[in-house]
């Protein structure tokens, strides 16, 4: 059976209108929505008609033409994930909110931080850093017999004190899986401890609703499954939380200058915002988030986790091939590698046959100590279709 005709009963997205509204969707397949999402015409017009008014009559001037907008912004946002308007906080991208949150922390010499074997590079190299200067010691969170994060063994861990910070992804960009956030909420919010969840690569594929996952701080970006411009993300900071962070540095945006030696920091999470942004941008992603909600949150949801799982089953079926994805529950980001061909060389491969898959280098694993293989990462979205999966598997048939 085709992956076509197992996907005939998911019928909750309007694909033809989505497709109709991604331009990109003519050209490429395109499997690299972990990377960067295809936008829709809606999202690109309106960092367009953005740049080009600010052409016509000066930036600072297209920015107080659109201040309604601009405000509105974090009612969108907040919408999105669950939130109060003044617990968001737009940033540059993902890395950018996940560090101003982190950094925030007053962490002391002794002071725990738990994280998950899958962690990110970028923020693995944060905890480095302030165990160097701090003298915090970083300890991963087992995993359980799925390849998730257990939280048992955090329990465990959580009762031996001295935690400041339970810290992990959502989604990894690397293998799969979804780890049970909300498990974990409920474990540091009984502890007191505070809890970071990086959901860069799941919002806008999964609901992500941060009362529900129980997290005192969430970084997210733009540029992939909510299919809004690169260099945008945005932070959530929960209320009862702000007065326990100091941001690693202000500005006139995010605080005030009340004297030679003095400032007072701005309400609510926007303190944690510079002066300077890409307005064309933050326009764009609120549109992005309006966009996602339009289509409907679950409804994307149960396509992509259909899309994903049919895509693993085809690839296990392929001679040669193995898949790598951990977890109870999987994601739409799929991975795998060839015992003869390497991950780039596929990638390449697909490319010149337009579509779209990534290499997926994971820097370091804190559980097996050293660099894991290169694999295909291969990342679905609600415009993709079987047929095109289909394609897709027809195409590396004939090339392994």
């Amino acid at each position: 059976m085709t992956i076509t005709s197992r996907i005939e009963g998911i019928q909750a997205v309007d694909i033809e209108r989505v497709r109709a509204e991604t331009p990109g969707c003519a050209d490429v397949v395109h499997l690299n929505n972990a990377g960067a999402a295809l936008q829709p015409a809606p999202v690109h017009d309106t960092v367009l008609r953005h740049l080009e008014l600010e052409a016509r009559i000066g930036g600072y001037e297209a920015a107080d033409a659109v201040a309604d907008r601009l405000s509105d912004y974090y009612d969108v946002m907040a919408r999105l994930v669950g939130a109060h308007p003044d617990e968001i906080a737009y940033v540059d991208n993902a890395t950018r909110g996940w560090d101003m949150a982190f950094h925030a922390i007053p962490f002391r010499a002794g002071d725990r931080i738990l994280t998950t074997t899958s962690e990110y590079g970028s923020n693995g190299m944060a905890y480095a850093q302030v165990s160097a200067r701090h003298g915090v010691r970083v300890e991963v969170i087992p995993d359980d017999e799925h390849g998730q994060v257990s939280p048992a063994a955090l329990e465990r861990m959580l009762g031996e004190g001295g935690v400041r910070l339970v810290t992990m992804n959502h989604v990894p960009t690397h293998d799969g899986l979804i780890n049970p956030v909300a498990e974990v909420g409920k474990l540091t919010r009984a502890a007191g401890v505070l809890y970071l969840v990086d959901a860069c690569q799941s919002v806008g594929q999964l609901c992500v609703d941060v009362a529900e996952i129980g997290c005192d701080l969430l970084s997210a970006t733009g540029r992939k499954f909510l299919r809004g411009p690169r260099g945008t993300g945005f932070l959530y900071v929960r209320r009862d939380v702000l007065d326990r962070l100091e941001p690693l540095f202000v500005d006139l945006r995010s605080a005030e200058w009340t004297g030679p030696d003095s400032y007072e920091l701005r309400p609510g999470a926007r303190r944690f915002e510079t002066g300077e942004r890409f307005v064309a941008g933050q326009l764009g992603q609120a549109r992005a988030a309006t966009y996602a909600m339009d289509v409907g949150l679950e409804a994307i949801e149960e396509r992509v986790i259909a899309l994903a799982d049919r895509l693993r089953g085809g690839l296990a079926e392929l001679p040669g091939i193995r898949v790598h994805d951990r977890g109870v529950r999987k994601s739409a980001i799929v991975t795998f590698t060839h015992d003869r061909l390497g991950a780039a060389e596929i990638a390449g491969l697909l490319a010149e046959r337009h579509i779209n898959v990534r290499v997926a280098e994971q820097s370091y694993r804190y559980d097996s100590g050293h660099r894991p293989p290169r694999r295909v990462r291969a990342s679905v979205h609600y415009y993709n279709t079987g047929a095109e999966l289909d394609h897709t598997l027809s195409t590396l048939a004939s090339l392994l």
